[in-house]
């Protein structure tokens, strides 16, 4: 199987535990603390994240959310006290690749539309109702555009980004001990 290096930045308590588990998995808790106020709304893409990626059938059991890699070193976040860079080398079936605008607009709870067209009806629609995606998404008041908002995020991986293609990302579901090549602080 051919294999893929990619960079991942995380706390160094992660190199504690791979070795003493011999794998990390993201936890909810430390997602917590990293994502501070933010975190309850992230966590809610995270898991839809999680269900709709093309890798989801090769979750572990008692894993819920990705672990995000780069896969090029230099688009790594950098280093800062606390912290560690990890080279890995593995599997590419292991590995997604997101399209990081596409991601971004979800995290922010935006439509994605399906072309050019779409987009300006969804616009119109918005309009319509003096709202945001944002509004419609976090509230209750507007369940079919939040519905139709939610679906539209299927586009994500809609043409499926390549592993190394400018402006992606990837997510693995663990990091194990045995990939890790380098450890950069």
């Amino acid at each position: 199987m051919p294999e893929i290096t990619v960079w991942t930045k995380q706390n160094t308590a992660v190199l504690e535990q791979l070795g003493s588990r011999g794998r990390f998995v993201a936890d909810e808790k430390y997602i917590r603390r990293e994502l501070g106020d933010t975190a309850p709304v992230m966590l809610y893409i995270y898991r839809w994240l999680a269900d709709h990626v093309p890798i989801a059938g090769e979750k572990p059991a008692d894993t819920v959310y990705p672990v995000w890699v780069s896969f090029f070193k230099e688009a790594t976040m950098m280093p800062e006290p606390g912290y560690t860079i990890l080279e890995l080398k593995l599997d590419t079936d292991a590995v997604a690749a997101v399209d990081i605008i596409k991601w971004t607009q979800i995290t922010n709870y935006s439509y994605l539309p399906s072309d050019e067209e779409d987009e300006k009806a969804h616009r119109r629609l918005l309009d319509d109702y003096g709202i945001d995606d944002a509004r419609a998404v976090m509230t209750q008041f507007y369940p079919e555009i939040r519905n139709k908002i939610i679906h539209s995020w299927d586009r994500l991986f809609d043409p499926v980004p390549e592993p190394g293609d400018p402006g992606t990302y990837g997510i693995v579901w663990e990091v194990r001990k045995e990939w890790v090549q380098r450890v950069i602080t």
